[in-house]
């Protein structure tokens, strides 16, 4: 990494600025997206809590038993919607698995350890309801994309007994990283993004996976091969904290810039699809 040069550091991490074609990509998801809405058996707008955004879109599957796939959408935390994701659920629908997306407030609206707490509070509803959607409570798996992928590594690393006492320690049972960033120090000194993220030193260190001890795992990290290097360099962090046992999967999607890399996790023929279904504890498509 350059240092701190903030000018570098905005390259690095302004995603759009990147993908001239994110535009279309981000229409193509809304638009996907809406038809998966229309056609899809679902239940919208399901509320997890009382506060801002809170609630989230649960698409069931017919599988008995199933497990419950969470995917939390990117955006810095700052921007994107639950809705423009709805895309994700269809092909791990159709594999045997519960998709849900949860929503959470943006900043800077909200600050970053406040949206944490969302996610846990999103958690907790999702553990003690997943029975009543048909799925098994104990098989959850957490993938997030972008500032999601930061966020589903903060899931999987939650002390759970210490949120609730009755609460398993292993809630999450697995967590998927695409693209995800662990060290938020460089986005304190990024100042297209620390405009509206209001980083500390503090809020860092406790926000930070790098500064966690080991969770139980597993964590499989992987990122586009054509992302910036610093999402290149944030994907390898965890496997060198917290080892291969923990991190068993560190890797680039050939071909994928930062939007693209979703397309992969759709496709059933592609590698990062089969990659979530083992995690999921699905039979890969034949």
């Amino acid at each position: 990494m350059s240092g701190f040069d903030p000018t570098w550091l905005n390259a690095q991490y302004k995603n759009r600025a990147r993908c001239p074609d994110h535009g279309l990509i981000l229409e193509r998801w809304a638009s996907v997206s809406a038809t998966v809405r229309e056609r899809m058996p679902r239940r919208l707008n399901v509320h997890y809590g009382h506060g801002l955004n809170e609630s989230l879109d649960i698409f069931p599957t017919s599988q008995a038993q199933a497990p419950v796939m969470v995917f939390i959408h990117g955006g810095w935390w700052r921007s994107l919607d639950k809705h423009q994701h709805s895309f994700i659920a269809p092909s791990f629908v159709q594999a045997g698995a519960m998709v849900i997306v949860p929503n959470y407030a943006l900043c800077p609206v909200a600050t970053l350890d406040a949206i944490v707490l969302q996610l846990v509070k999103a958690l907790v509803w999702i553990y003690r309801n997943a029975e009543i959607y048909g799925a098994d409570a104990r098989r959850i798996v957490v993938v997030g994309h972008g500032c999601g992928g930061h966020l589903a590594t903060m899931l999987l690393a939650c002390v759970w007994p210490e949120v609730a006492a009755l609460l398993p320690s292993q809630l999450v049972r697995a967590a998927l990283s695409i693209s995800g960033v662990f060290d938020l120090e460089p986005l304190r000194h990024t100042p297209d993004l620390q405009a509206d993220l209001h980083l500390t030193p503090s809020l860092v260190k406790d926000l930070s996976p790098t500064t966690f001890p080991a969770p139980e795992g597993p964590l499989f990290a992987v990122v586009g091969e054509l992302e910036s290097e610093e999402h290149l360099r944030q994907n390898t962090l965890l496997r060198a904290l917290w080892g291969p046992r923990v991190v068993p999967v560190c890797e680039t999607i050939p071909g994928a810039h930062h939007f693209t890399v979703l397309h992969e996790l759709v496709d059933p023929s592609s590698h990062l699809h089969r990659l979530t279904l083992e995690l999921l504890g699905l039979p890969r498509a034949r």
